[in-house]
């Protein structure tokens, strides 16, 4: 997994509430398990008319936001049934962070697994957040996680809490295996051990 350290990148405004997993990656996409290649299927029935053409109007397919690397979203963002595909559209299509009011609980934990940084504030701090996502090629935010702060293009500072472990796992680029693999000395040891100790197991 990719380390978050730091983030500078466009960011683009969608703020649509209750955007479940079905609308982020839509259950005709949930045939593969390879995480690569999904970005194009992301949001897919909000960005494509049934002919396959771009709908103009979308966020993302404006020429602005079209290299999005931030999405700032309305409330309860990713609820919905838990398919880890969300993330993974996100993730290849380009974008490593969002920032909402509030995450469904499974989502929120699958974004982690994955890279991205899902970032609570406020609703006063998104409505500004949201103002400056909507200058299009001036919509450029700055995330430091090591700092947890999000810096706007006007030199506002909004502060957000972050869960310690989870911080320290996304700025290592630590999945669960990961983690395990930290570990690798200590479980030499102990399987060496456990071979000369109990050599009929």
């Amino acid at each position: 997994m990719d380390k978050f350290t730091t983030l500078t990148g466009i960011a683009a405004p969608y703020p649509v509430v209750n955007i479940d997993t079905d609308m982020i990656i839509p259950k005709d996409y949930l045939k593969t398990i390879k995480r690569t290649g999904l970005g194009a299927g992301l949001f897919a029935e909000a960005r494509f008319n049934e002919d396959g053409s771009e709908k103009p109007d979308f966020v993302l397919n404006k020429p602005a936001y079209r290299k999005a690397q931030i999405l700032v979203a309305g409330d309860n963002f990713g609820c919905g049934s838990s398919r880890e595909h969300a993330p993974w559209a996100l993730l290849d299509f380009g974008i490593r962070c969002v920032i909402s009011t509030s995450f469904a609980d499974i989502f929120y934990n699958n974004c982690f697994k994955n890279g991205i940084l899902p970032i609570v504030v406020k609703p006063e701090e998104l409505e500004k957040l949201l103002d400056d996502a909507g200058r299009g090629s001036n919509a450029t935010l700055s995330v430091d996680l090591e700092a947890q702060e999000i810096h706007g293009p006007d030199g506002g500072v909004i502060k957000f809490d972050i869960d310690s472990f989870r911080k320290h796992c996304l700025l290592n680029g630590l999945d669960d295996i990961g983690l395990t693999l930290e570990k690798a000395a200590s479980i030499d040891s102990y399987e060496k051990t456990a071979a000369t100790t109990r050599p009929w197991a």
